[in-house]
């Protein structure tokens, strides 16, 4: 348990009360129908996240408050205010009857963070469908695996990424339409034959809709996820989720109204939703999107520009910025900040510590997954931090470290991290995989996959997960989908991938791979599988290193043995190699 940093103790008094002032206490009484008086609900009793986001401040009297702070990539600044948003949204709503699609009906988005990716997700939502975000640096096999899977019958996307995906559209029969965004005219090229151009379709729809009619019990959005076996699978939530969502944008990031936030994360991941959509517009804040990628300057003459109060990032992103050293900050007005949280992967000690540095605030971790739709466990602020900690679990939510057969460990040792269900965000399913889904709950618990540990005065703190799932950057890399996109190499016998440590991602996908008869194994081969895995994948996802070797370990059933890869990898003890098949 990495203690050795002194624990951050909070002061007194605070410039803005922070909205959990005593977390001990608010966990003793907490019922989940104190927040749920806080939402507007619909008629009738249904539930609907993009009401709750958007029409709710509208109807409250923040019609005109800016909602959306966009800047783009070149440069190109826009501002949209809770009734742009209500009316752009309920135009896409109108599209999608305009089109046929019914509710139930997946729509996906493969797109850059531009404006009309939020007009897509909470018109859908408006409309009852199910909004699938995939991220933009996918390469076809990633997008052609999820739309198929998921029967999707609609694609939002943009003209290169329309061109990058081209090959694997013919062979998804249930995707009806392809919708394109061509913002501002940026491409030249005209219309592939059958697609939709979305800004004629939005200009003929109207702007006024019928009365939304779902219930919390109706799904609403959809996120794939990695697993060290098979495709990955797609985890469904409900509209209930956005119970959770909103509590935790209040608690753990502490979001009041008057704030300006920005989350870094990308909407084609869990965060870049719950908490890039979902928490901030429920809790009426207003909210800066930046297209572009990653550049410590640039990224802080946003928070500089726009007066940002409350930034969540990814702990990537902030040993980036680490490495760009605590004097680059300093030359810039972040004195606007109040609040800095960041999630994806644990966040080391010199991150937390490192913030004061910085930005004189510490960075606050917090733990959740893609399967519990919102934080689980965070640090809040009113609350000392330990670095090096996820913090405690929210109100509402029972979280354990539990054995292999479900019994609560106590404080100290080592174990299963595991939530008691229900919980509002909780997932419903992984799509068509009933089986998988059952399997992540045991003995009344949720399986996190995720080993961790509590220490006696009930702060959290991360092991390591539980199975071979790569965590590269925050983004969650399954073995298989990297190891299956280079086995269809034409040398390539096998592959085996495993994470490797390092100092700025967390970790580098690695794979060892063996080749077929007639193949040697050369600088240019090695290079020639590098460009050929991140064409099939992404940047994100393929190896950063590929090494060649003769054979890789396996047992007897003719499973590739990655634990014992990356032991040799990192000179670690070999363990038990019992089952190894014989050379």
């Amino acid at each position: 348990m990495a203690m050795h940093h002194p624990i951050i103790h909070k002061p007194g008094s605070f410039p803005v009360p922070p909205n959990i002032a005593d977390h001990e206490a608010m966990r003793r009484s907490f019922g989940w129908e104190e927040i749920e008086r806080e939402l507007d609900w619909l008629p009738g009793g249904g539930l609907n996240i993009a009401h709750e986001a958007i029409d709710r401040h509208c109807a409250q009297g923040r019609a005109d408050k800016p909602a959306m702070l966009w800047e783009g990539k070149d440069g190109e600044r826009e501002r949209y205010t809770y009734d742009d948003m209500r009316r752009q949204t309920n135009r896409f709503a109108n599209v999608l009857a305009g089109l046929g699609v019914a509710k139930g009906e997946r729509v996906f988005t493969f797109m850059e963070r531009v404006p009309e990716i939020y007009f897509t997700f909470f018109g859908a939502l408006k409309a009852g469908c199910v909004i699938g975000p995939l991220f933009s640096a996918f390469g076809p096999d990633p997008v052609r695996d999820r739309l198929e899977n998921s029967g999707a019958t609609v694609l939002v996307t943009q003209p290169a990424l329309r061109k990058k995906i081209a090959a694997i559209l013919p062979q998804l029969p249930a995707l009806k339409h392809v919708i394109v965004v061509n913002r501002d005219g940026r491409s030249k090229e005209p219309l592939a034959e059958g697609d939709l151009d979305f800004g004629e379709l939005m200009a003929a729809a109207s702007d006024e809709l019928a009365p939304l009619s779902t219930t919390r019990d109706d799904y609403s959005v959809m996120h794939y996820t990695s697993g060290t076996t098979g495709k990955p699978k797609g985890a469904v939530h409900r509209h209930n989720s956005v119970i959770q969502q909103y509590a935790t944008g209040k608690w753990c990031l502490d979001l009041h109204p008057d704030d300006i936030y920005w989350c870094t994360a990308d909407p084609g991941w869990v965060t870049g939703t719950s908490y890039g959509m979902i928490a901030p517009w429920t809790n009426g804040v207003t909210q800066v999107v930046y297209e572009g990628g990653f550049s410590a300057r640039k990224w802080y003459e946003i928070v500089a520009r726009y007066n940002v109060t409350v930034w969540y990032t990814a702990p990537t992103a902030v040993r980036m910025l680490m490495k760009s050293g605590a004097d680059l900050p300093r030359s810039f007005d972040l004195s606007s900040l109040r609040f800095v949280a960041s999630v994806g992967e644990p966040l080391n000690p010199e991150g937390v510590v490192w913030g004061q540095e910085a930005f004189g605030l510490p960075i606050h971790d917090n733990w959740w997954q893609t399967e519990t739709g919102a934080i689980l466990v965070a640090n809040y602020a009113s609350m000392d931090i330990r670095p090096g900690s996820m913090g405690k679990p929210i109100p509402g939510v029972e979280v354990g470290i539990i054995d292999a057969e479900g019994n609560e460990l106590p404080a100290g040792e080592n174990g299963i991290l595991a939530v008691r269900p229900p919980w509002p965000g909780m997932f419903q399913a992984y799509w068509n995989d009933q089986e998988r889904y059952d399997s992540r709950f045991q003995n009344g618990w949720y399986l996190t996959g995720d080993e961790a540990s509590r220490d006696e005065d009930g702060y959290f703190w991360f092991v390591g997960r539980s199975d071979d799932v790569i965590n590269t950057a925050g983004h969650l890399v399954g073995p298989f989908e990297v190891e299956s996109a280079l086995i269809e190499h034409p040398a390539v016998a096998e592959a085996g991938v495993i994470g490797k440590p390092d100092p700025i991602a967390m970790e580098v996908v690695k794979a060892f791979v063996s080749l077929k008869e007639g193949y040697e194994a050369t600088d240019e081969l090695r290079r020639e599988l590098m460009r050929f895995a991140r064409e099939k994948l992404s940047p994100a996802i393929a190896p950063r290193e590929i090494e060649i070797i003769d054979s890789l370990p396996k047992t007897r059933s003719g499973k590739i043995m990655r634990r014992l890869l990356k032991a040799r990898e990192l000179g670690l003890p070999e363990g038990d190699t019992s089952t190894l098949e014989e050379d």
